[in-house]
This record gives C-alpha cells, sequence and structure tokens, in this order.
C-alpha cells in the first residue's frame, strides 16, 4: 500500500494548530474520500507548506489569509528563509508587512533603488546573503545603513549592472559594520582606493572571496594586504598596473583562483602570477587582447597551474583538476556535480568558476566583439548550456541571459546568427530552456522564456521549439503575474507567430486569450510587455481564422485601448499593425466592421498618422488603408479628419521609407472610392503628393499612388488638378515604365478618365487661378496620354491570338487572348455602378483608342474567377452594357483589340448567367 508523510495537527476545540511534533506515516487509505469540490484548505499541512515554498512571496501572503490554518503554516519558517523580491514593487509599506515573517530570513534578492531602501523595513537581522541588480541608482548611504542593519551578513553582490553612485566610502561601512564577511562582488564601481580595501582587510578576517568586477580604477596594491582572499575577480577592470601586481599579490598565502577577463593583461604578467604565486591554481583570462596576441606563450611553462582563455579547451582545462579524468571532457561540470566522492577545496574551485565564467560570458555576449564566432561555435554555446544546469540559481539565471545576448547580431533589426542558434539547439538547448521556463523560479522562467524568445527568431530553432511543446509552456508563462516573466513569454509568441505554421498552434494553446488579457492586466507601467502582447496579436491576426479568435478573445478593445491612451511608440505601432491585420480580412469576416465601430478606434489611428515615430504613421496609415474597404468606415475616418490627416502625411513622406509612402497613398486610395472624399482629398492639396508619390522608384508605390490618382481622376476638377500639377507625364511614365502591370493598368485609366471628354468642361471654367495658362497645354497632354494608353494595350496583344481570335469566335481562340491579356491583381479591384458606368459610355468613345481601353479594362473586370467578377457583371447589366458591347464587337472603324476585348467581355457575362439584353 502506497504510503505518504502528513505532519501532525493537534486539535483544540474547532480549530487547527501546528503541532511541534516531527511528520509521521500516515496510511493513505486512511485519508476520507471527498465528493463534489475539493476543499483546498483541508490538505495535509506538509502538502500546504511544499505547495507555498513554490510561490513568490505575494502568492505566499496572499493564500496566507485563506483560512486559520494556511495563516498559520504560511509564516512557518523554512517559508521564510529565503526572500526573491525582484519580480513585484517592494516599497518600505510591503516590506513592513512582510517584516513579521522574516526574522529567521536569511537570504534576500532584491532589484533597483526603491527595494533597496525598503530592506531595512524587513528588519531581518540575521539575514546572511543579499544580492541586488540594477543598482545603478543604489548610493552610499542607501547601502551604508543595509550594512548597519544586518552585522551577520557573509555575502553581498551587486551586479552585473553597474553601481554607479557607490564609492570607497561604502564599502569602508560595509567593512566596518560586516565582520562576518566572506564575499563582496560589486560592479562597475568608479574608484576603490587602499583606504576601503585595507579596511576590508582589517575588519572582515574571513572574507575569502573578492570581485571588483568592471571598475575604472582598483588599488592593486592594497589587495595584497588582504590576506584571507582565495578568489579574486578583476573582470573589466581597467587602469590597473599589471607590471607591479605579481610582486604584490605573491604573498597572498591563499589566493587560489584569480579572473582577470577583459582586461589589458600582458602574457609576461600571467607567467609571473604563476610563478611568483605557490598557492594560484586558477587564472581565467577571457577575451584578454593582448594575451590572445601570443597564444602559445604559456605552454608547457608551468606544470599543475590552469589557464583559462579564449585559445584554451576549458572543459578540458577544466577536466585537469580532477584526479579522476571524465571519459567525456565536456560533461566535466555535470560529472563534478553528480560526483559522490566531495573534495572540499575543488566544490570552491568549481563553484568560483561556474559564477565567474557565467558573469564574463555575459559581459562578452553583451559587448559582443568581433572575431569570436570561432569560440562561440566551439565551446561558448556549450559552456552557456552546462552553466544553465549549475546549482547556483544565478549561474542559471546569467547562463540563459547570456544565451538570449550571444545569438544576437542586430537587436535593432532582431536579427540572429543562424550558426549560433544551431549551435544551442544541436547541444539540447531547446529542452533544457524549456525545463527552466517550467521552473517554479520566476528568476528562471524570465531568463528562459528570453532566451527561447531571441533564438525563435531563426525559423529552425522555431520549428524545434514547437515540436518540443513550447507553445504551450509560453502561452502558460503568459499568464504569469509577474511582469518579467509575461513580457518575455509574450516575447517568445510574438517571434513564433511570425511562422504561419505556429499561428493555429498558439490559438490552440490558450495563447491568444493570454496575450488579451497581458494588455488589460498591464495597461499602464508595463510598456515591454504591451508592446510584445500587441506584436504578436498582431502576427496572429493576419491569419484570417486566428484573427477572428482574437476578437472573440476581446481584442479589438484591448488594441483599441492601446492605440489610444499608450503613449510609448513601440507599443502604438505594434497596437496600429494589430489593428490593420484585423481589418484586413473583410471578406471573409466582420473585424473590419467591428474595428470601425470599436469607440476612438477610428479617431485613435487619424492621430496616430502624426506621430513623430515613422513606424507608427506607417502602421496608422496602414490600418486606415484596410478600414477603408467598409463603406461606413470610409466615411467615419473622413468625419475624424482622415483626409486632411493623411494628405498631410503624404505631403510630409517624399522622403519617407517605400513603406509609409505606399500606405500613405493607399490610404488615400480607399479614402477615394468616395466621390465626396475624392473632392475633399483634391480641395485639401492631395493631388501634388500623389503625383510625387507616383515618381517613386518603388514599385508598390506606384501601384497605391497610381490606384488614388485613378479614383481622384474620376471627377472632372481633380482631372484637371492632376493636369496642372505636371500629373500627366508622371502617369504616362508609370504606364510605360513601371514594372507592376497593376500600377501600369491604373495609370492608364486615369489618364482615359482624365481625357474622355468630361474634364474639357472644367478645363473652360477654371479650377484655379492659373488654369488659363496651364490649358493651353491640354491638347498637347491629351495627345500624349492617348498615345501611351495605345502603347499599353498593345502590350497585352498578342498578334497570333488575336488573329485566330479574328477568324474564329472559338472558345478556345477567345480564352489564349484572355490569358495573354489578363493582369491577375486587377481581379481584386472593385469598381462602383458610376465607374462600370464611365467605361460603358467610353466604349461609344469618337476616341479607337479609349474604346480598347474601355473594353481592356472589362475584361479585367469580368474574368471568371475574379473576386468581384460577379458583382461587376451585374452592373454591367444594369448599365444595358451588353448591346454597347455587341455594337463595338461589330463596329466596322473599331480597332481589332476593341472588338475581340469586348467580344471576351460578352463570353464572360454569360459565364456569369447574365442574360443579354437586346
Amino acid at each position: 500500500m502506497s504510503r505518504r508523510v502528513r505532519r501532525k495537527v493537534a486539535r483544540r476545540g474547532k480549530e487547527k494548530a501546528v503541532s511541534p511534533s516531527f511528520p509521521e506515516i500516515e496510511d493513505e487509505g486512511l485519508v476520507l474520500e471527498r465528493k463534489g469540490e475539493v476543499d483546498w484548505t483541508s490538505l495535509p499541512d506538509d502538502t500546504v507548506i511544499q505547495l507555498f515554498s513554490c510561490l513568490n512571496y505575494r502568492d505566499r501572503a496572499s493564500l496566507s489569509s485563506t483560512c486559520r490554518t494556511w495563516r498559520v503554516l504560511g509564516i512557518f519558517p523554512c517559508l521564510w528563509t529565503s526572500l526573491d523580491l525582484r519580480a513585484h514593487k517592494c516599497d518600505a509599506a510591503t516590506a513592513a508587512l512582510l517584516a513579521s515573517r522574516c526574522a529567521n530570513l536569511q537570504k534576500l534578492r532584491f532589484r533597483g533603488v526603491e527595494c533597496a531602501d525598503a530592506i531595512i523595513n524587513l528588519q531581518a537581522r540575521n539575514l546572511r546573503e543579499i544580492s541586488g541588480d540594477y543598482c545603478r541608482k543604489i548610493t552610499d548611504a542607501t547601502l551604508s545603513v543595509i550594512a548597519a542593519r544586518h552585522e551577520a551578513l557573509e555575502s553581498l553582490q551587486l551586479g552585473p549592472d553597474f553601481c554607479e553612485k557607490i564609492s570607497s566610502d561604502a564599502i569602508k561601512a560595509i567593512a566596518l559594520c560586516c565582520p562576518k564577511l566572506r564575499r563582496l562582488r560589486l560592479s562597475g564601481v568608479r574608484d576603490v582606493d587602499a583606504d576601503a580595501i585595507n579596511a576590508l582587510a582589517k575588519h572582515c578576517l574571513h572574507l575569502a572571496d573578492i570581485g571588483f568586477m568592471d571598475c575604472l580604477k582598483v588599488d592593486e596594491a592594497s589587495l595584497g594586504n588582504v590576506v584571507s582572499v582565495r578568489f579574486l575577480s578583476l573582470a573589466g577592470t581597467s587602469s590597473m598596473t599589471w607590471g607591479l601586481v605579481p610582486q604584490l599579490w605573491s604573498k597572498l598565502p591563499n589566493l587560489t583562483g584569480l579572473d582577470v577577463s577583459r582586461t589589458e593583461i600582458s602574457p609576461t604578467t600571467v607567467s609571473r602570477l604563476f610563478s611568483s604565486s605557490q598557492s594560484l591554481q586558477v587564472l581565467c583570462a577571457l577575451n584578454c587582447p593582448v594575451l590572445e596576441e601570443d597564444a602559445n606563450f604559456f605552454t608547457n611553462k608551468t606544470k599543475g597551474k590552469l589557464l583559462l582563455a579564449l585559445f584554451t579547451d576549458i572543459f578540458k582545462g577544466l577536466a585537469s583538476l580532477f584526479a579522476d579524468i571524465t571519459k567525456k571532457e565536456r560533461n566535466v561540470l555535470s560529472d563534478w556535480r553528480n560526483s559522490k566522492n566531495k573534495d572540499k577545496n575543488l566544490d570552491e574551485i568549481m563553484t568560483w568558476l561556474e559564477w565567474i565564467l557565467s558573469h564574463t560570458l555575459l559581459r562578452i555576449a553583451e559587448s559582443n566583439p568581433q572575431g569570436l564566432d570561432s569560440f562561440w561555435l566551439r565551446q561558448g554555446a556549450t559552456l552557456l548550456l552546462n552553466l544553465m544546469q549549475s546549482l547556483q540559481e544565478d549561474v542559471q539565471e546569467r547562463a540563459a541571459t547570456g544565451l538570449a545576448t550571444f545569438v544576437v547580431i542586430d537587436d535593432e533589426n532582431a536579427s540572429i546568427d543562424g550558426g549560433r542558434a544551431e549551435a544551442v539547439m544541436q547541444d539540447g538547448g531547446i529542452r533544457l530552456l524549456l525545463d527552466l521556463a517550467k521552473s517554479s523560479r520566476e528568476g528562471l522562467q524570465s531568463e528562459a522564456a528570453k532566451a527561447i524568445a531571441n533564438l525563435s527568431v531563426n525559423s529552425s530553432v522555431a520549428k524545434a521549439v514547437a515540436e518540443e511543446g513550447g507553445i504551450s509552456i509560453l502561452a502558460g508563462l503568459a499568464k504569469s503575474m509577474n511582469r518579467l516573466v509575461a513580457e518575455e513569454a509574450a516575447g517568445g509568441l510574438w517571434n513564433l507567430s511570425v511562422g504561419e505554421e505556429h499561428k493555429g498552434a498558439i490559438a490552440e494553446a490558450g495563447g491568444v486569450k493570454a496575450l488579451v488579457d497581458l494588455i488589460f492586466k498591464w495597461s499602464s507601467g508595463g510598456d515591454g510587455v504591451l508592446e510584445r502582447a500587441a506584436g504578436a496579436l498582431a502576427n496572429l491576426a493576419a491569419d484570417d481564422k486566428c484573427s477572428m479568435e482574437v476578437a472573440l478573445a476581446g481584442g479589438v478593445h484591448a488594441l483599441v485601448m492601446l492605440a489610444r491612451n499608450c503613449k510609448f511608440e513601440g507599443v502604438q505601432e505594434q497596437a496600429a499593425r494589430a489593428l490593420a491585420n484585423l481589418a484586413a480580412h473583410g471578406d471573409s469576416n466582420s473585424n473590419n466592421a467591428a474595428v470601425g465601430r470599436e469607440a476612438g478606434a477610428l479617431d485613435a489611428l487619424v492621430q496616430l498618422t502624426r506621430s513623430p515615430h515613422e513606424g507608427v504613421r506607417q502602421e496608422a496609415a496602414g490600418a486606415l488603408w484596410n478600414l477603408s474597404f467598409d463603406d461606413r468606415n470610409r466615411e467615419s475616418i473622413a468625419l475624424a479628419g482622415g483626409v486632411e490627416a493623411l494628405v498631410a502625411l503624404a505631403q510630409s513622406c517624399s522622403n519617407a521609407s517605400p513603406g509609409l509612402q505606399e500606405r500613405a497613398a493607399g490610404a488615400l486610395w480607399g479614402l477615394s472610392v468616395s466621390e465626396a472624399n475624392s473632392i475633399a482629398i483634391g480641395r485639401e492639396g492631395g493631388v501634388a503628393p500623389l503625383i510625387a508619390l507616383a515618381r517613386s522608384t518603388a514599385e508598390d508605390v506606384h501601384e497605391t499612388a497610381a490606384g488614388a490618382l485613378w479614383n481622384l481622376a474620376f471627377n472632372p476638377g481633380n482631372a484637371l488638378r492632376i493636369v496642372e500639377e505636371g500629373g500627366v507625364p508622371a502617369l504616362v511614365h508609370l504606364c510605360s515604365s513601371s514594372k507592376s502591370k497593376m500600377a501600369r493598368f491604373m495609370a492608364a485609366l486615369a489618364l482615359a478618365y482624365m481625357f474622355d471628354g468630361r474634364m474639357d468642361e472644367v478645363a473652360l471654367i477654371g479650377s484655379s487661378s492659373e488654369s488659363t495658362a496651364k490649358s493651353v497645354n491640354l491638347d498637347g497632354a491629351r495627345r500624349m496620354a492617348l498615345k501611351h494608353i495605345e502603347a499599353f494595350v498593345l502590350t497585352f496583344s498578342d498578334p497570333q491570338a488575336f488573329s485566330s481570335a479574328a477568324a474564329s469566335s472559338a472558345p478556345a481562340a477567345l480564352a489564349q487572348v484572355t490569358e495573354a491579356a489578363r493582369i491577375q491583381e486587377a481581379g481584386h479591384l472593385r469598381c462602383s455602378g458610376a465607374e462600370i458606368g464611365r467605361f460603358v459610355a467610353m466604349l461609344r468613345n469618337p476616341s479607337s483608342i479609349l474604346k480598347a481601353c474601355a473594353s481592356f479594362a472589362l475584361l479585367q473586370f469580368t474574368i471568371p474567377g475574379g473576386r468581384h467578377a460577379m458583382h461587376h457583371a451585374s452592373l454591367l447589366q444594369n448599365a444595358g452594357a451588353a448591346r454597347v458591347l455587341r455594337a463595338a464587337a461589330a463596329a466596322a472603324t473599331a480597332p481589332l483589340e476593341a472588338k475581340i476585348f469586348a467580344r471576351i467581355v460578352l463570353r464572360n457575362l454569360e459565364h456569369h448567367h447574365i442574360e443579354p439584353s437586346i
């Protein structure tokens, strides 16, 4: 029969009290069978304590308020020997509330100056270890008070970021107040002078581990007085007089390990250190440029001494420390951890080496110096993975951060080194990272999630993460109450959601709901998590099915809230992009209309087009472009000031990126579908910037600018403005030279609108005070336009296919002409009844060129399979087009192109079951 350990409980009336007795073995069969809902408050006491130990201090305190029993168990001393305050805001008031539980607190981790100021309110007099990061703003006064209140302190670590405001005065205070100090590690102190170091030597007689990393100046002479020191790290410290160091430190009787990584130490100094110090066993000198210039100097010069450098085999060196060298040197760290034959001296050396290696590798990864690809691929990646399995939590975290950092080669553009990412994957790093992400320790969760997120930029790694169940793990972490964990998890989902094959899996794992909830949870004070959540939702919204999931989860409201209220540019950009993608599925779901109906959405997007940040302007314009495909949205955007804002944007983006130019012109194209908006755009000065954009070198900009000018040209007044602003040469150039068939097509249609005769009456009246002078060239502009319209249409005329079609009306012959003339993208265009009527009217125009252009356009709009072909066929029927098409097809004077294209349009109408009318 299975058995389990339970804590004995003494009962007093109806209350429970924890008995001081030891746990006893109790038969599981005695546990009463429960029916219905589980009463969690009746769990065995030892189980509750075990569960509480997995929680952060806030959750632990919250659960303690559930019942009296849990309140008693929640203050159990074993739960409060260690406290990690990094995840949540901890001020003086919070610390005071925790004070009653912290009488036996021995280990504390904190983050930031506010938490540092609050530490004294914990009243943890027995505190043995303090570790803090984000310490740039911590002052001498704060650190001195912490030291004075914790005289039992044995370990103090601040870093790895720089302690810029800490001076030698604080170090002297530490020496005076903490005589039991065994370990002191500080990063980025400007000057550690002789008085401070001598104070440590005098008062801290057990100080065995000193680290002054990345300091500007450390007095090397006084370090020779700290006779208790066994392990010394000066990694990254500048202004050291290395030539004097061997003589000054040769008499240190206990110096066993020395870390001089990232310094200017020379080969001569290294040799002299080894030869002059009897106790020194290990010297770590990673990324020391002067030393690396002479990589062979150390060969066989000193026996029994270990040098760790970029040019040495670090695993082999570590293995050499053991009498029984491991069979597989790359497993030396795990073999040491699992060894049953423990050597205290060797354990201390290896524990220190793990710490300084994790610190130095992270620093090297952050600076990303050139020429280290070979090191990272040969042993650096494997070292980080080995260190991630350390028993020291801070080593694990730093190694995971190093792994997340060393693969990134361009942080601005989110580019990672494929070779390094592959090296991590091949060494089993993905499974290891996912296991760490499932840890109950939030520090490990966030750093592992960060590494997974960065590595997932690589598509092969992303696939491996998905196959190993990483999507479910990240979706779970995105629900964390720890903002840092949720932020990194959202970043992982953001990168994974780039792959089309992962979008559905993220939705199935509950990732969409988790991401939307993050936005509401951290709507203020969480710019990083909001940007990542919105970015992931933007990628997911690009998928039709996932976009509906986003809407159902409340994503429209969440994203509009960000667009309206958030001031951080990254969040604004991703929120606008997400709204743009949600609105991009107008033919398959109702999200386009839903975004437009959301209170304040359109006003917010219009306002974002005025942002000083180009990325925000681009995504906002893109969202308005997509939203303008809905008739109601189109008019609402105009009412929200969208015409003025988008014209101003187009006027300002002549030197902007092609992406912004495309979307600015595209939004005006979408708005100009409405004739009222088209007229407003012309009056606001929108013609000139669109002509300028039509001259862009980018193919995508050609299409949107030509589309907008096509819509504008439908109005005779705008058509005249286009002529006056020099638009004819720009459209002619597009029509003849653009690599985009669609841009050429719409430029030809714009020119056809302009010169079908409707502009002539407006030209006589004049649209501006200068129109009389400008109208002199109208005839020349017409001739130029018609010439290039004709040339454009002829480029789609296959002579052989036309000859066959002229000789026979057989379906095969007409199909051959259709295939040669087809512009695939034109099937996505949707014309109004007025526009179709205008093309039908062109079939009666005296100009044979316009007849051919009109029949060519109607062919594109009615080709079977086109998105709006049936709609256009119906409009043609309403306009009585069949009779006009037959007349055009039979006219003796019509050009051959007009006849053949008209015949094909008639056939298309029959295909759509439109009854021909006579």
